[in-house]
């Protein structure tokens, strides 16, 4: 696997530095912080939760399928950073910006992008409206990862592929 690594690497290395070291901007530090806060565990699992136990109706079948989502989808991400563990790009890129306290577990995949679109997923499908601010929301979760240096870009699409993806299947079976 670490083969497939170095080839990605070598693709992706542009699209990373870009976005970690040009976007360097004290204003963007505080929209990406604010964005990675909103994909961790404890605020995407809270906001589901309390959307499924106290949404009226409808709202509330999507509260708790972006909470079974959520749940669910990270044990696939715990399956992959266990089986195939990839560095992440501040431990290859002496270059990389980080932030105070770089994540030091396996970079495939991103675990917040996943927790953005599997929360995240389910407005999008009740309300097709909420697309055009949910999805910028979680395109911008995928963004805060790279920019902190913590994920390459092929992390962040797994994520949301992943989380995407949960949502749509368990979306067949709630």
């Amino acid at each position: 696997m670490s083969r497939f690594y170095r080839i990605l690497l070598e693709v992706e290395r542009p699209l990373f530095l870009h976005v970690n070291t040009r976007w360097n901007r004290s204003a963007l530090n505080w929209i990406f912080q604010l964005l990675s806060l909103i994909a961790g565990a404890t605020f995407s699992l809270a906001i589901s939760l309390a959307a499924g136990l106290f949404a009226p109706g409808p709202w509330s079948h999507a509260g708790w399928l972006a909470f079974a989502s959520i749940v669910l989808s990270h044990i696939p991400v715990a399956i992959a950073k266990r089986s195939a563990p990839r560095l992440r790009p501040y431990q290859v890129l002496p270059q990389t910006n980080t932030g105070r306290r770089p994540l030091k577990d396996p970079s495939f995949p991103s675990g917040h992008t996943t927790a953005a679109f599997a929360m995240l997923t389910p407005w999008m499908l009740m309300e097709p409206l909420f697309i055009p601010v949910l999805l910028p929301i979680g395109i911008g979760v995928a963004l805060s990862r790279i920019y902190f240096g913590l994920h390459f870009p092929s992390d962040t699409v797994a994520g949301a592929v992943l989380g995407s993806s949960t949502v749509l299947l368990l979306s067949i079976w709630i």
